[in-house]
């Protein structure tokens, strides 16, 4: 199942990443990447005021990344636009605690999870087991994180 998330909604419930933390945005994209991992589940995370706002270089095949233009949009707007316009809204799952976007898309049959809710769902998932090793990343996720970061 496929999640729609307002993501800066989502970090302010996290109790291991601060909205403050310039790579706020980074940290849940890598727990959002951990949640995907090993499931067939994706996800489109929408961020507040990314310049110049659209795709991100932090997307990949599970979990694509959006960020809103800080003039012209914000993330509530470019939730709602987005799920006016998704052909099977019965089949995505709404993480925000954001009530107006909640309305939009329980009118449209989509299920809604709050923030709080999910990030509990989240950090559970995040904690590895004991005795376990976190799965390894892939070439090009490698790759991507050195684009990203640098490989210093």
């Amino acid at each position: 199942m496929p999640y729609l998330i307002d993501g800066h909604n989502l970090i302010a419930a996290l109790p291991d990443i601060d909205l403050s933390d310039p790579d706020d945005e980074a940290k849940l994209v890598l727990k959002l990447r951990g949640f995907t991992s090993g499931k067939k589940s994706t996800c489109v995370v929408i961020f507040d005021h990314g310049l110049p706002g659209g795709a991100s270089q932090l997307s990949t095949r599970s979990v694509e990344v959006i960020f809103a233009a800080a003039r012209r949009s914000n993330a509530d707007r470019l939730l709602k636009q987005r799920i006016r316009k998704l052909p099977d809204p019965r089949n995505w799952t709404l993480v925000t605690s954001d009530r107006e976007v909640q309305a939009v898309a329980r009118a449209r049959g989509m299920r809604c999870i709050g923030a709080p809710q999910f990030a509990r769902e989240l950090q559970a998932r995040s904690r590895p087991a004991a005795h376990t090793e976190p799965p390894p990343l892939a070439e090009d996720e490698i790759d991507e994180w050195l684009d990203i970061f640098g490989d210093s």
